[in-house]
């Protein structure tokens, strides 16, 4: 009863507000309403009388400011009360929301959603940020709260604000503002949602999302949209990838290997995906060549394969004991690609003294930490192993592409390509592994000199003929 005599009193101080000028003390009325609805027995008891009253007081500052500017401009000092009444007006609807289905219908059911809306949209286009911040805050809370849990008020927001509300509010210059409409944003989405994204009026919006996952890492929201919505769309991820900068691909791949190395976690990512980016790492692994120069013509240029390096260490991933993806190994020509940039790039390096050259370099304080192709090599190697794991056609086709003695051509150690000589003993293993045919190659190359195993017993493993076959197994340090 008394929580009801209250709200009664509420409705009749707002609707007293309404039909007068502005004063101080109209705001701490609202105040008052505001930490009222903290309490979970006045939130179940509000009606629609007050929230009647507090719309229409709401549509009044609007009103007003939408007056003041049009004669006044961005000089509108007089508004002051106005914008503070707004934000708390916002606060209000923010409160009502907290765990109250029935707030949330009601509120939306009297069109605070729509109206909310149209007026942030104004003061983010009208007025400067400084004046109407403390608005658009809460105005964004108030979304976020009604959204949550409650599917019509999503499907709602969705509606009104897809797709320019949103990249308005993702783009103002405030990070807190930006984390409270990532989060509207995350709450609203689902996989049909998800999907409309991809067509070309509405990519600017997942556009900005990643560029945001870059610019402000802080911001969790956007960093779980793009792992729980955006990766398992194979539509919209090819749609981004094809508009993006390289440095927004980076960090989309980036995200994608942690989403891959997560445990206990379902990736999620489509097939598709990975056929995307095993196409878009053929097309573009030569560009890693033009490092070798030391002088790369442009930053473009240096993005770009440094994006060609990103999507090798995901493909490299992806085969790596995930069945999901295993079916890259019959990607067409992507076993021929790989193997023949490892040719070139182990060429190169051999050649001149160049960034793809080996090195003995393992100071804490050295240049190979910092070089934007440390482990590229390994990983070539990495990548040609997982492909022809107990794939004999992969296996035959790197002994027709002489793959086989580059390969133990790299089982040394470079300061450059941490761990090379593990991977290019693994790859070895998976090449051997049931096939005679290039186990007997591996056994001529040695009967010629061409291989030298010194190097696999520095690591623990010893190339044995027996029976006519060859064995690779590992041996005691000692021996």
């Amino acid at each position: 009863m008394a929580a009801s005599s209250s709200i009664m009193e509420m409705t009749a101080l707002i609707s007293g507000i309404l039909n007068k000028k502005h004063c101080p003390e109209d705001l701490q009325i609202l105040k008052s309403f505001t930490a009222a609805l903290r309490d979970k027995e006045y939130r179940d008891a509000v009606n629609e009388a007050v929230f009647s009253a507090l719309l229409g007081l709401l549509t009044r500052f609007s009103d007003e400011i939408r007056a003041a500017v049009s004669v006044a401009g961005q000089d509108v000092p007089s508004l002051t009360l106005e914008l503070q009444m707004t934000a708390e007006c916002f606060r209000v609807q923010r409160n009502a929301c907290v765990q109250s289905t029935g707030n949330q219908c009601l509120l939306r059911d009297l069109g605070f959603i729509d109206v909310s809306l149209k007026l942030l949209n104004y003061l983010l286009t009208k007025l400067s940020l400084d004046d109407v911040l403390e608005s658009v805050r809460c105005g964004i809370q108030f979304l976020g709260n009604v959204a949550v849990g409650n599917s019509r008020c999503k499907d709602d927001i969705w509606q009104l604000a897809f797709p320019d509300h949103l990249l308005q509010l993702l783009s103002v210059e405030d990070e807190k503002a930006v984390t409270y409409a990532s989060m509207v944003m995350h709450t609203c989405l689902d996989e049909a949602k998800v999907e409309t994204m991809a067509e070309p009026p509405n990519i600017s919006l997942a556009l900005k999302v990643m560029e945001l996952c870059r610019t402000q890492p802080d911001i969790d929201w956007t960093v779980l949209i793009a792992t729980q919505h955006f990766l398992k769309s194979a539509v919209l991820v090819e749609s981004m990838y094809t508009r993006m900068n390289h440095h927004d691909r980076v960090t989309l791949l980036e995200l994608l290997l942690a989403q891959m190395r997560e445990e206990d976690a379902e990736c999620g990512v489509p097939p598709a995906v990975a056929s995307f980016l095993a196409s878009s790492f053929q097309n573009g692994c030569n560009r890693v060549l033009t490092l070798a120069t030391g002088s790369v013509s442009s930053n473009e240029v240096l993005q770009e394969a440094l994006t060609v390096i990103s999507l090798l260490d995901v493909l490299c991933e992806m085969t790596s004991d995930h069945r999901e993806f295993m079916f890259l190994q019959d990607h067409p020509d992507l076993l021929a690609n790989t193997t023949d940039l490892l040719a070139q790039v182990h060429a190169i390096g051999k050649s001149s003294k160049n960034i793809f050259s080996a090195s003995q370099n393992f100071s804490f304080s050295g240049e190979a930490g910092s070089s934007p192709v440390i482990s590229f090599k390994a990983h070539l190697i990495r990548l040609i192993g997982n492909l022809c794991h107990n794939k004999p056609d992969n296996q035959n086709k790197i002994r027709e592409l002489e793959g086989i003695p580059l390969i133990l051509d790299n089982c040394n150690i470079d300061s450059n390509n941490p761990f090379i000589n593990q991977w290019a003993v693994f790859a070895i293993k998976n090449l051997l592994e049931n096939n005679s045919e290039n186990q007997k190659l591996v056994a001529s190359l040695e009967k010629r000199g061409v291989a030298d195993y010194s190097r696999l017993q520095e690591l623990g493993f010893q190339v044995e003929e027996r029976d006519g076959s060859l064995l690779l197994k590992t041996v005691r340090k000692d021996t």
